[in-house]
């Protein structure tokens, strides 16, 4: 899409780079308000045949009400995010398990500066996830929005090993605090096998490779996970993910109370409070996607 925006500018075609320039100026809110979704692209067949894939599958343990908001804490990270960009942001499978609500994924606002590209993953559904944009999802009057937030971040990335189950979320509070201030209902979300897509070279805290990771990712607000997979006609080596099965498994709500001015204490609290139901839904669900008993995550 950058590319293509280069040749705009370099080519005979610099007045449509220029209109589009405009078009950014005036739009450059959006994703901080909603988004602009586009239910013909997130219906699109290519998205059932990616799906397909691995396969990709939505699990619901619980009901939830579309007469609330909620904001739904999804782990891990992995490389590629796969189970919740399938199950939010393409297909019917959500709108069938959980009628009346809207899902928002909200990612890097980094996204939204890069020309077209930003069109288009906002047609799928997905927003800023600025402090902003969360805030604009989770204020809907009468309920029937959910903010789908990957809480480990970026950094996470870095730990995703096939096999690996730690999670970024000791001194993640901040969405803690933001579903206090708008009373929105959490909801631990926990993706089998998002780990299992790629292999990443080797780098353990402490290593030279992951010091530097970790620098570029303070300097560039992301990660560089150095990963491979599989190629188009053999399994050896490419960057085609492996054919491994995901299955997104939707944790039961839990009650928050609107409160404008939290203390430390009570984030703390409910923090303490969701890690506890994210360690249960994990061990509920474990046996039936292949994880050994004596694993566990690890904070």
């Amino acid at each position: 899409c950058c590319g293509f925006f280069v040749i705009l500018i370099l080519g005979n075609f610099w007045f449509l780079a220029v209109l589009y320039l405009l078009w950014l100026y005036l739009d450059w809110e959006t994703p901080c308000t909603g988004g602009r979704r586009s239910q013909w692209i997130r219906g699109w067949t290519v998205w059932k045949y990616f799906r397909e894939y691995f396969p990709i599958h939505l699990i619901k343990t619980s009901d939830l009400s579309p007469n609330h908001n909620y904001l739904l804490g999804f782990h891990p990270h992995g490389v590629l995010v796969a189970g919740a960009f399938g199950n939010f942001c393409t297909g019917p499978s959500f709108r069938n398990l959980f009628p009346g609500l809207t899902p928002y994924l909200h990612i890097m606002p980094i996204w939204f500066v890069c020309p077209f590209f930003r069109e288009y993953i906002m047609s799928a559904g997905m927003v800023s996830a600025s402090k902003e944009s969360v805030s604009y999802v989770l204020s809907n009057k009468g309920g029937g929005h959910a903010s789908v937030i990957v809480i480990g971040g970026a950094e996470e990335s870095l730990n995703a090993h096939p096999g690996s189950l730690t999670l970024n979320i000791l001194k993640r509070k901040g969405f803690i605090k933001m579903a206090l201030k708008h009373g929105a209902h959490l909801v631990p979300v926990f993706s089998f096998g998002e780990n299992e897509l790629f292999k990443q070279v080797a780098n353990p805290k402490g290593s030279w490779l992951r010091n530097v990771q970790e620098k570029l990712q303070k300097i560039m607000g992301f990660a560089l996970p150095l990963f491979h997979a599989r190629g188009v006609f053999q399994y050896s080596f490419g960057l085609i993910p492996y054919r491994q099965p995901i299955h997104t498994v939707v944790g039961s709500p839990i009650p928050v109370k609107r409160n404008l001015n939290p203390t430390t204490e009570e984030i703390e609290q409910l923090h303490a409070l969701y890690l506890q139901k994210l360690r249960q839904l994990f061990e509920e669900h474990k046996r039936n996607y292949g994880i050994p008993e004596h694993k566990s995550l690890i904070f």
